[in-house]
């Protein structure tokens, strides 16, 4: 077997059902591949490295055959999308999101999704100052809300997960916080897929609104 930052991040990936990021090590994912751990260092040289190659896995997945919006198309709808797209790739493992979050991903996938996100918000009516603006708003918001869903599974907890909502609900004294205590199964019990798409709707309709893109847009 041929040994490359790619063929390590990709079996580095589904050891982060095990122990998540803090317990993933280069030991770890040298026995996961049959050979000692000395011989990564010759293609990822720490952990830092390790994470980056195992971001670009899953951006580059998260984004395998996207193209530029057909032809009556809403940008929103395409923004919508990509962001959906991107949440169900880091889903698909534990602390995924936490692995794509300040990472270096330095594949041209990422420059050619840049490229088309630019080019449809410009296409839009965005100026070329605020095209710069809201992708990493929607970006950030994608990641900072799978690695909050992430967290909420409780899967660190030994003695079950804190965030189900019965049990924060025990832990509402009701005098003190009556909206709170009232509400808040609603608050942890809401469905995450349902939550997500609201997130990026609103932020989308609050982007129309804050930037004047002209009749028709």
């Amino acid at each position: 077997m041929k040994l490359d930052a790619r063929t390590i991040a990709t079996a580095a990936l589904p050891l982060l059902d095990d122990g998540g990021v803090d317990g993933l090590t280069m030991r770890k994912v040298a026995t996961a591949l049959g050979v000692q751990a000395p011989a990564l260092y010759w293609h990822v040289k720490n952990k830092r490295e390790l994470l980056d190659a195992m971001a670009r896995v899953l951006f580059v997945s998260a984004v395998d055959g996207l193209e530029a919006p057909r032809r009556g198309t809403d940008w929103q709808d395409w923004l919508a999308e990509l962001a959906g797209r991107l949440r169900k790739t880091l889903l698909r493992y534990r602390d995924g999101a936490r692995v794509l979050a300040g990472t270096n991903v330095s594949d041209d996938s990422m420059w050619r999704v840049t490229e088309l996100t630019l080019r449809t918000l410009e296409d839009a009516g965005f100026s070329a100052r605020d095209v710069t603006r809201v992708f990493p708003l929607l970006l950030h918001f994608t990641i900072g809300y799978v690695i909050e869903e992430q967290a909420r599974t409780g899967v660190d907890y030994p003695d079950g997960n804190p965030y189900q909502a019965d049990r924060i609900g025990r832990s509402v004294d009701a005098e003190r916080y009556p909206l709170t205590a009232r509400m808040v199964g609603d608050l942890f019990a809401a469905d995450p897929d349902a939550e997500f798409d609201h997130g990026v709707r609103v932020i989308l309709a609050g982007v129309r609104a804050t930037y004047d893109l002209g009749p028709g847009n």
